[in-house]
Formats: C-alpha cells, structure tokens, sequence
C-alpha cells in the first residue's frame, strides 16, 4: 500500500517523537508548516504545556517579505521569547518536514538569536 505525503509525514513525525523529548528547562520546539504560514512552539513535555510560542501570522513578522524570511523571523521571535524566560537551550522536532527550505530558516534564526539545539 503507498502512502500518501500525509501518512508518510505522520509516520516520520512518529519516529522523531520515540526519541525527541522536551522538559521544562529544555523543551521541545515543534514547527508546523502550511502553504501560506508557519508556525512554531515551545513544549515541556513533562508537564504536557506549551511555554511559548510564535507564528508568521504574528504583528512582529513583515508580511512584505517571502516566506523563508518570515520563517526566519519567526524563529527569531521565539527564541526572543524564550530568552525572556530565561531558557537558552532547547530540542528541535521538524514534525516530519525535511530539514530544508522554511523550517532550516527557521531553525537558523532561532540559533542567530542565541537559541542552542
């Protein structure tokens, strides 16, 4: 049986998660990417909360600029936002997408932004 880019999606996105845990002092950052935004967000699985989170969508991101510099700002965004929180070190969880493209852009600024993977 073939799979199509959903299932196949859901079922990497499963195998990442068997070993991509985040805690309070580390979270977990799990990206989502549609056609028009992205969106990303600090998790503590432990507790099962969510500490912070940004999106393309978001007043601070410049709409005017192509969606790989909107990624980019968005991971700028929570990694400034995590940084208020005095967390500095966190797990990136791709959520089966490859690492190319928006989700490396974002990825990038939340490092540029003094955010550790």
């Amino acid at each position: 049986m073939k799979l199509d880019k959903k299932q196949r999606r859901n079922k990497i996105a499963k195998k990442i998660r068997k070993k991509v845990n985040g805690s309070n002092s580390i979270p977990r950052i799990s990206v989502f990417r549609s056609n028009k935004a992205i969106y990303c967000q600090a998790i503590d699985d432990v507790n099962g909360l969510t500490i912070v989170h940004a999106n393309s969508n978001d007043d601070a991101v410049d709409k005017e600029k192509t969606k790989t510099e909107q990624a980019k700002m968005v991971g700028e965004l929570l990694a400034k936002k995590m940084l208020e929180k005095n967390i500095d070190r966190a797990v990136f969880d791709r959520r089966g997408y490859l690492y190319h493209g928006r989700v490396k852009a974002l990825a990038d600024g939340a490092r540029e932004a003094g955010l550790k993977f």
